[in-house]
């Protein structure tokens, strides 16, 4: 394994952050954080250091291959520690299939420059047996602390910041495992790979000073959706003539309709069937239709299938979901004391607000209007974002 202490790269450390300051909004980054909570036996902790990392208690943060480290300061005490986190670096042979991969396809050299890293890539690195994201244990915490807690709060706060690092540039975790971006690009660019791609690299990786020009921008294909994807998807009806017996009005709905339905799966990679009564809703939802579904349409809009789901059916998430969410919760007051829940199987309520659970990990916001629970906004994973 190699260790370029040359590739090391200086943060800034983060200054503190508001109470529903939200953590990790990749895809990526969220499997990094999820790596560390789930390897954590004390969500007290995991609690404590998401109340550091939004008040500013950890320094500036070095990322240097297999391993990330920063000083922490205890509020209250005159005391810092020093606190590292290692990764396990990838091989000379990982490396190599890890290049094939990236090689494949112009477009994951482009996106990653452009701070995404590709869902297919990463799948496709898998198949090839290189770990890029890590999982459960793959995070080694160590801090000159006196707690024994794996991770201590300190390291949670790091790791917890660190997730805002991988947002925005995805190099940040290449270097973890190893390599940083000079020397990935080079080796791209000297790789014995067909022409068209070894061009487009060295195109795209002029363009990021200078521009992109429009044959390079065409040629890099479609860049990854953000996740989620969005659910509401704008119509173009037919142009149809009037016809004897012929609705034309419902058949351009149902026309736009189908032909969006079937952009959306293609585009999302989803191959779920709708319910009937969820295409009823769909349809009410993207054309405005008057069929007295006006709660699920709003729940649609909000949520599509997930936010439908948690209008009509209550259901008992794994504790550890809950578990992980009170901390997100009681995190987000920083030493306050959080508004008192009531809680029945995934739905917490506050009064006449009330947040419920998604089989897709977020929280969806309940209004109580006339004695009925109605849908008021969009999901988040922070509960304590829908709560300020």
């Amino acid at each position: 394994m190699r260790s370029d202490v040359s590739a090391a790269r200086g943060f800034p450390a983060f200054s503190r952050q508001g109470a529903g300051a939200r953590f990790a909004t990749s895809w990526w980054g969220r499997a990094w954080i999820k790596a560390m909570e789930d390897t954590s036996l004390d969500h007290g902790l995991l609690k404590k250091g998401r109340a550091y990392a939004k008040t500013g208690q950890v320094g500036p943060i070095t990322v240097s291959p297999g391993r990330l480290a920063a000083v922490t300061e205890e509020p209250g005490y005159d005391a810092e520690y020093h606190t590292v986190v290692r990764v396990e670096q990838l091989g000379e042979a990982e490396w190599e299939r890890f290049l094939d991969q990236v090689a494949a396809k112009a477009g994951h050299i482009a996106a990653l420059l452009d701070g995404e890293m590709p869902h297919d890539l990463v799948e496709a690195a898998e198949q090839a047996g290189v770990p890029l994201l890590p999982t459960v244990g793959d995070l080694e915490p160590d801090c000159s602390c006196p707690d024994w807690g794996h991770p201590c709060k300190h390291a949670a706060a790091l790791c917890y910041q660190a997730s805002w690092l991988l947002d925005g540039d995805p190099f940040v975790l290449l270097l973890l495992r190893g390599r940083g971006r000079q020397e990935l690009v080079e080796a791209l660019q000297s790789r014995s790979v067909p022409d068209p791609v070894r061009a487009t690299v060295r195109a795209t990786v002029r363009a990021t000073a200078a521009g992109v020009p429009a044959a390079v921008a065409f040629a890099l294909g479609v860049p990854p959706l953000p996740d989620p994807p969005p659910v509401e998807v704008a119509f173009t009806p037919l142009e149809l003539d009037p016809a004897p017996g012929v609705g034309v009005a419902a058949l351009r709905v149902l026309a736009a309709s189908a032909a969006s339905r079937a952009r959306e799966l293609l585009v999302s990679g989803r191959q779920a069937e709708l319910t009937e009564f969820q295409d009823r809703v769909r349809l009410a939802a993207e054309h405005d239709l008057d069929v007295g579904l006006e709660a699920a349409v709003r729940a649609w809009r909000y949520g599509g299938v997930s936010g439908l789901e948690v209008l009509e059916s209550p259901w008992t998430p794994p504790g550890q979901e809950l578990a992980r969410s009170r901390a997100l919760l009681e995190a987000g007051w920083e030493g306050e004391a959080p508004p008192a829940v009531q809680a029945w199987r995934n739905r917490w309520t506050v009064g006449e607000l009330q947040l419920r659970y998604g089989r897709d990990g977020r929280w969806y916001p309940f209004e109580l209007r006339d004695g009925q629970w109605w849908p008021a906004g969009p999901p988040e994973r922070d509960p304590s974002v829908l709560l300020v």
